[in-house]
């Protein structure tokens, strides 16, 4: 007579497949692309708002970031919905410009910023505010 086998030992089965599997999915979670270490490199935070001409915080506004020596922007983001952005940036002593991209919408003004320059000093995090203004009319 054949026996079955003990509810137990195949319910303890099913856990282990289950866990076993739980944690092939999961694996091991990298933020920072490639590379295993990144997420151990120091890093410098440049965090800021977007404010329309009235003062009051943008939504959307696409937001680029370049070092200060170069012609394109590296990073590109969009501002959340308190007008605020962030970026991490290589630790170090480094400058960097912020600048702001935004196209007009229909019957609204033409709005502009000035670059915003920012200095970074090892791993710190720089605080700042992008303003725009109303374009000049041509």
């Amino acid at each position: 007579m054949k026996r079955n086998k003990p509810f137990s030992s195949i319910f303890g089965a099913v856990c282990l497949a289950m866990a076993m599997c739980l944690a092939a999915l999961i694996g091991p979670q990298q933020t920072w692309g490639d590379d295993p270490t990144s997420h151990l490199k120091p890093y410098a935070l440049i965090f800021g708002t977007v404010w329309d001409p009235v003062g009051a915080p943008m939504y959307g506004v696409k937001v680029k970031i370049r070092p200060a020596d170069a012609k394109k922007a590296k990073w590109e983001l969009y501002s959340d919905h308190r007008g605020e952005f962030a970026q991490r940036v290589p630790a170090g002593s480094h400058d960097y410009i912020v600048s702001t991209e935004i196209k007009p919408q229909k019957g609204q003004p033409r709005l502009e910023a000035a670059e915003v320059r920012v200095h970074i000093e090892n791993d710190e995090r720089q605080d700042v505010g992008v303003h725009l203004k109303k374009a000049a009319a041509h």
